[in-house]
Formats: C-alpha cells, structure tokens, sequence
C-alpha cells in the first residue's frame, strides 16, 4: 500500500508550480505593454512578444488542466490532446509524438502529463518526448543528447519506501505514484545513455 508522502500538502506544492511557471509568460505580456506604452512607433516586435507570451501562458494553463485537475470519467480525442500539446511545444525545448490514435480516458492522459513533466526535469537541453500505447500498457519515452537523472527522484516513482522532500518543480513525482494507484497502474521506469522512459 502506498504510504502517505511525507510532504504536507501536495497541492500547495501544485500551486506554486503553477503559479512559478505561468509567472514569466505573464510577466513578459506587462513587460510587451510597457513597451508599447513608452514607444508609439512601429510596434511589431512588441506586438509579437504580446502574442508570443499570451499563447505560452495559454499553453500552460490547458496543459495544467490535465496533469493537475479532476479527471473524472471523460474521454479525450487525438484531435485535442494533439492540440494541447502542439501549443506546449512552441513554447519550449520540446518535440511531442502523440502515438495513439483513438480517444483516450482523461485519467491516464493525466499519468501521460504527470510522466512528460518527471521525464522534463532529466532534459535540461530539451528533446523529443513520445506517447504511446501496447496493448492496455502506456509507454513515455524522453529521448536527448544530455540527460540529468537524479536517481532519488526517480527510484521514488516506484519504491514506496523512498519519500524525498519535493520543492514545487518536483511535484510531479510525488503526485504520479500516488494517481497511478489509484487508476491501478504501476509504474515502471528505465533509461540508458539518451533516453528515459516511464510505462504504466
């Protein structure tokens, strides 16, 4: 049985998470306004910073609503998890292969999310993550040309006994093995020298 982790609250951490990472996007839009503000003149690149952080906060917020919100009983289609994800990409280091073709439960498009995010803190360079499903088993792999594995972390997705503290970046690693029970999932984890890969 799954133990209670050792962090008080896990959804204090989740809101500091997204309050951390939505904060540069939004403040790149005041940023873009000041700019206009002081300079009347040819605008575009100001413009264009405007649109650029609207949408990366945008992509976040969507992105968010999985990983983090209610799952429920809802079904996903390729179309919008393709669209959520195609956004997130322009808006950082990352390629997303989403390989599965019919519409999916919301509650593992989730462990999806959950497992993109662990599989992001070992790619500081970026690279391309793909999705995809072998019979009822999911498969996320990370590959890149430089990953940066801390193995507490990661032996913590699959061994119970081991609770680090999370600082609100690392919050996924202590939500995925709680969630993953409860769809009835295990989780497994293995890489080499460029990729990683999480199944459940």
């Amino acid at each position: 049985m799954l133990s209670v982790h050792p962090n008080r609250d896990l959804s204090s951490l989740v809101g500091s998470r997204i309050c951390h990472d939505l904060i540069s996007p939004i403040g790149a839009i005041g940023n873009g306004i000041e700019l206009l503000q002081m300079a009347p003149r040819d605008s575009a690149a100001e413009l264009n910073l405007i649109t650029d952080s609207v949408g990366n906060a945008a992509a976040r917020i969507r992105f968010f609503r999985v990983a983090f919100g209610a799952a429920g009983d809802q079904m996903m289609g390729r179309a919008e998890v393709m669209s959520i994800l195609s956004d997130l990409s322009a808006a950082s280091r990352f390629d997303c292969e989403w390989r599965l073709e019919t519409p999916q439960p919301r509650v593992l498009v989730r462990l999806a999310f959950l497992a993109f995010q662990c599989l992001e803190t070992a790619m500081p360079h970026g690279g391309t993550i793909s999705f995809k499903s072998l019979d009822t088993t999911w498969r996320v792999t990370g590959c890149t040309q430089s990953l940066k594995y801390d193995a507490t972390l990661w032996a913590s997705l699959t061994d119970y006994d081991i609770r680090p503290a999370l600082s609100p970046a690392q919050v996924q690693f202590g939500l995925l093995p709680v969630l993953a029970q409860e769809a009835g999932r295990v989780l497994s984890s293995a890489r080499d020298d460029t990729d990683l890969h999480i199944a459940f």
